[in-house]
């Protein structure tokens, strides 16, 4: 069990600590209020260089998330208790993780940001790619969010279990203690009466 909450917790941590790069791009666009025209052609520049990388990268993180999901769903096969709260909860955050990022980030980073006109910083933004560039910001934060999740639910699972191996060694260590507590027999005096 060990070997596999920390295979989980690892994977998780290294997801959303390459979702926490693109924080360049998302913080001009969700935390900088008003959002400017060159927040927003930082943002899209950022995410174009995203769509010029090599190819494999994207496998080997592929590679990854499916190592994790595969990881959770064994821990999740045990069926105790702990197992089905704690990592019925973790498959459904890191599925609604990978959902957003198969089925929202990489197609709109693919079909917006291959290719973005020529620009200078001054100039204004496309209305075509301004609502891809918020949304791509908005769907890194949900990630970033269900990920969270993912290991909040596993460090409270280590709790679970933390706290209930505790119990059993208290229950223990009660029927030890009751166990070599002999009660020691009474001494029955007689009664001597005088006559």
């Amino acid at each position: 069990m060990g070997v596999r909450a920390g295979v989980v917790v690892s994977i998780t941590s290294f997801l959303l600590g390459s979702l926490f790069t693109h924080w360049i791009a998302d913080s001009l666009t969700l935390w900088k209020s008003p959002v400017t025209d060159e927040h927003l052609w930082t943002a899209a520049l950022y995410y174009s260089i995203l769509t010029k990388g090599p190819v494999q990268i994207l496998y080997v993180l592929f590679g990854i998330i499916i190592l994790g999901g595969t990881t959770i769903f064994w821990s999740f096969n045990d069926l105790e208790a702990g197992n089905l709260m704690f990592d019925g909860g973790s498959i459904f955050l890191y599925g609604v993780a990978v959902i957003m990022y198969a089925y929202s980030v990489i197609p709109n980073l693919m079909d917006k940001f291959t290719a973005i006109p020529p620009y200078h910083m001054k100039d204004a933004f496309p209305r075509l790619l301004r609502t891809p560039t918020l949304d791509l910001a908005s769907n890194h934060l949900v990630c970033s969010v269900a990920l969270t999740g993912v290991l909040i639910l596993q460090a409270g699972r280590w709790w679970a279990e933390l706290s209930d191996g505790d119990d059993d060694e208290d229950y223990l260590s009660e029927k030890v203690e009751d166990s070599n507590a002999v009660e020691e027999p009474k001494s029955i005096t007689p009664l001597v009466t005088t006559a």
